[in-house]
Order: C-alpha cells, then structure tokens, then sequence
C-alpha cells in the first residue's frame, strides 16, 4: 500500500493479516499517515535496519500484531529494543488478538509503548497512534527541551530523551521515558493514573489502566538502586503515584 510521499508521518505495521493491514493502510492513509505494510517479523525487523546493520530512515512508529507466522510478535519487540542506536527507541503499538490481561502485561513489560486488542475500531488506533507521535513531538519543542531535569543523580536530557544515573545510561521506551518527565516536571505532586495518563497521551482512552503500574515498575527496575524500596517514584496506596523532590 502507498501514500503521498509528502505525508509528516510514517509508521511500519508488521501483521500477517493482509486484508486487515490494507484496511488499516487505507484508513490512516485517509487521515495523514504514510503506511509501510510487511507482512512477517523478518522483513519488518529487516525495514528498521541496512544489511550492513546500520540504522534506516526510521518510521515514527510500529504498529506490530502479536501472532506472526515466522515469530513471536514478543520476541520481534524484544529485538526491535535490542538494536544498535535511535532503532530500538521507536515507539511500539502492540496488537493483540488474546484477551488475556497478562499477554498485554508481557509486552508493556519487554518494551512496548502501547497495545490495542482485536478486534478495534479504526478511529481508537488513529487516536492511540496520535497520542503516541503528539507526546514524541512536544518532546521537541522549546519550551520541554530548555534545560535538562536533575535530581541528585538522575539526569533526564528532555533534547535527546535520554536518562542516567551518575552517568549510566537507562533502557526506557518513549513511552516510559514520556511518563517519567510527567512525573519529575511535577515532583512533590502526587498524581492519580488518571492525570498521568491523561498528561502523557493527551487524553484519556480508559477510565482505568493498570498499565500505566506495569510501566513505573519498568521505569523503576531502571533508575532505582532497589527497585523493591524505591526512593524516586513513591507510591501514594490508593491514589497514584509521586516523584520524590529530595533524592540521593
């Protein structure tokens, strides 16, 4: 499938199922969005690099179903996570036809950024899609990118999404790294999921998302000395959460 080339926007779907991805291409194609269509995790993973295993002109986002034919859609974002430089910090839309919570847990937890059931209604996922790019543009404009955020240790640079810890990178996706500059901009506030949801996707999709707990266990595995007493992100029991003004 095929879009003008003038298009601000291109996102990569990696989904064995070609009619779905045709209705999918044309529907977003529709709304502004330049769509790449493979239709097995080989050639999607091969789109996000060169042979030479440099990183390619990257799309804005993937959109990757769960059950490929040749791999498992866990695996492809496990290995989209693991490629060399700005590859393995594209956003990741995971599809998923099962409807056990715990399938969904699995991928937020090795690094997807969002995930969408089947069967979906095409305007959540263009929203879902919109929330994702408006959260990676606001990142860029002057106003987020003045100065970076310190807090004894932690460094988060809001300009090149990057987070230390006395000078160790941390392994966060966009995702994860959008919720923790929600928190740290507003330390010493506490913040139902609610607010935080709605501050990072711009809007709210679901009254109520326990995913949003499977995420600050992430972004606590990666910026606390001891996740199981953490000293950053605290958790308020009963309302949200808080990212502590006096750190280390």
């Amino acid at each position: 499938m095929t879009t003008l080339p003038s298009m601000s926007h291109h996102l990569l779907m990696i989904e064995d199922d070609t009619r779905l991805a045709q209705m999918v291409g044309d529907y977003l194609g529709n709304n502004g969005l330049q769509v790449t269509h493979m239709g097995d995790a080989r050639s999607g993973l091969e789109q996000l690099q060169h042979d030479d295993g440099q990183a390619a002109t990257l799309p804005d986002l993937v959109i990757l179903d769960l059950m490929l034919p040749d791999m498992d859609g866990l695996e492809v974002c496990r290995r989209i996570r693991a490629l060399p430089g700005t590859a393995a910090q594209v956003p990741v839309l995971m599809l998923t036809a099962k409807g056990d919570p715990m399938d969904r847990i699995i991928g937020l937890e090795i690094g997807a950024d969002d995930y969408l059931p089947k069967p979906f209604e095409p305007r959540e996922l263009l929203a879902r899609i919109r929330a994702i790019l408006r959260r990676r543009g606001s990142s860029d404009s002057p106003a987020a990118t003045a100065q970076a955020l310190r807090f004894g240790s932690l460094e988060i640079d809001r300009d090149a999404r990057t987070v230390t810890v006395a000078g160790q990178p941390c392994e966060l996706t966009s995702y994860q790294f959008d919720l923790l500059v929600t928190l740290a901009e507003r330390a010493g506030r506490v913040l139902t999921r609610d607010q935080i949801m709605e501050a990072v996707r711009g809007r709210e999709l679901e009254a109520f998302d326990r995913s949003i707990d499977v995420h600050m266990g992430r972004i606590r595995a990666a910026i606390e000395a001891d996740p199981k007493n953490p000293k950053r992100i605290l958790t308020v029991r009963g309302v949200g959460y808080v990212f502590a003004k006096q750190q280390d």
